[in-house]
């Protein structure tokens, strides 16, 4: 292979494999996975196969739908993924057993006899976080729960539009609960660091994932409304989404609100500094969602029913990413560039060394142009059979007609139908790209039964779980050679 080029972007300075799997999908007898010995079992196999990245979802705690890209925080972890075992083991206590919510409280009852080091390390969380994020995000959690999921514009006006005559009433009335929400964000945190430490010790770097918007019904847009397209009652006057395309002939209306950029610059855009510095805290890098936003946004009026009579909003452009650089230096992040794509777009990437996403699944619809085509990878990329929002490869070629199934296999010039995901698999890791990245599921060989998300459904996702039954024994082994051969171990 050609030397590599050096590249300012620390997430770029070496050809890797990565794993695409969120800690919800862990194995456990839990609702979801934790960050228990099953994600420790899970980085240990990981290491042993020869991957040194771990690309995973949005850490955050999900709304109603369960997913990870629609919280009601940017900044706050999700609490589920908590283990028990490890949190008892932690205090130090004796007796403590239960569910993660019932050791959690028996913990903080007794924190007192808990080591002191952990207390002290408790006081500095809240004291470091509470003015950025938690005492707010605390606050929106116990009024939440106070009205039963209410949205906070909903809430009594004092409360909507955060009177501090009424915010200090609560503080005082509310206060144990608050402690609650404060104490476990500290405990996530804590066992997410102790799983990141481990992760170091492999090797592997924690790919974090960030969507540029936020939800309206979150703790962010409550406590900085000023920084979002809103009225007076905290409506949004414009939302985001997507213009009609191929795809859909409506479009796509997300709903989360625009920001006021002109508002963000004057301040030096801190609070996405702030989201960005404490996200990078606690991964090695991050993927942005809708990178593109940053140069132009598809804004809709919020009365609108679908995405059709939306505009294109400029965004901060090279000025946001400047700003990011002087404030947190050189920028581990991977812009999601999926979709149309301006030249705008990519040569604001480029400019910041930030490289793009190339998906093998799109490869094969089009000409010998086709850029998620492994001809015309170039470096500063990370390629993908799938993401999270595809099918799994084997339920994708299933799907597809027999003459395109002999089409993929011949543009692939390997392998045959009988053995797919592997020549997808093997082409995504021979890229050019530095970055190459599998789901979980394509390396279990697992059909579309076991996708993640089907973008425009609520049914139905973010709830797959792999199994280690599911891992054959020679698996490990087999990826390690393929990681070695081409370049990346």
């Amino acid at each position: 292979m050609e030397p590599e080029a050096e590249h300012s972007n620390p997430l770029m300075q070496r050809r890797r494999a990565g794993l695409l799997l969120h800690p919800t999908s862990l194995p456990g007898p839990t609702v979801v996975g934790t960050l228990g010995s099953e994600a420790f079992r899970f980085l240990d196999w990981a290491g042993a196969a020869g991957f040194s990245l771990w690309q995973i979802l949005p850490l955050h705690p999900p709304q109603e739908d369960g997913s990870p890209y629609a919280s009601i925080s940017a900044f706050a972890g999700d609490a589920r993924l908590i283990d028990a075992e490890r949190l008892a083991a932690r205090s130090g206590l004796d007796g403590v057993a239960g569910a993660a919510v019932e050791v959690l409280e028996q913990v903080r009852r007794r924190l007192d006899a808990t080591p002191p080091e952990w207390q002290q390390a408790f006081r500095v969380f809240c004291d470091a976080q509470g003015p950025v994020w938690l005492d707010d995000f605390a606050r929106f959690v116990v009024i939440r729960e106070q009205r039963d999921g209410q949205p906070w514009w909903l809430w009594p006006e004092a409360l909507r539009d955060r009177d501090r005559e009424a915010l200090d009433e609560l503080d005082a009335d509310a206060a144990d609960a608050l402690e609650r929400i404060r104490f476990a964000q500290f405990v996530f945190f804590d066992q997410w660091q102790e799983l990141c430490e481990r992760a170091r010790e492999l090797d592997i770097q924690i790919l974090g994932d960030m969507p540029i918007f936020v939800a309206h019904d979150s703790a962010d847009v409550w406590s900085h409304r000023a920084l979002f397209d809103l009225d007076a009652d905290g409506q949004p006057h414009t939302v985001a989404g997507v213009p009609p395309d191929y795809f859909s002939a409506t479009g796509q209306r997300w709903g989360n609100p625009q920001y006021r950029w002109e508002v963000l610059q004057e301040t030096g855009y801190a609070w996405w500094v702030e989201r960005l510095r404490w996200t990078l805290e606690t991964v090695d890098a991050v993927r942005i969602d809708h990178f593109r936003g940053f140069e132009s946004s598809w804004a809709i009026p919020a009365s609108e029913p679908d995405a059709t009579r939306g505009h294109w909003m400029e965004g901060p452009g090279a000025a946001f990413f400047e700003c990011l650089q002087e404030r947190l230096g050189a920028l581990p992040l991977l812009a999601e560039d999926l979709g149309v794509i301006t030249p705008e777009v990519t040569a604001l990437r480029h400019r910041f060394d930030l490289p793009g996403m190339r998906i093998l699944q799109f490869a094969f619809e089009g000409g010998d142009d086709n850029p998620y085509l492994p001809a015309n990878h170039d470096e500063l990329s990370a390629v993908y059979t799938g993401t999270h929002d595809n099918d799994t490869t084997l339920g994708w070629f299933r799907q597809l007609e027999p003459a395109m199934q002999e089409h993929v296999i011949a543009t692939l010039d390997e392998g045959s139908a009988e053995t797919m995901p592997w020549p997808m698999v093997r082409a995504a890791l021979r890229s050019p790209a530095r970055l190459g990245i599998l789901p979980m599921q394509d390396v279990l060989e697992l059909d579309g039964q076991h996708r993640m998300n089907q973008p425009g459904t609520v049914q139905g996702n973010w709830s797959w779980r792999f199994a280690w039954e599911q891992v054959p024994e020679e698996r490990a082994e087999q990826m390690r050679a393929l990681i070695r051969e081409t370049d990346r171990l």
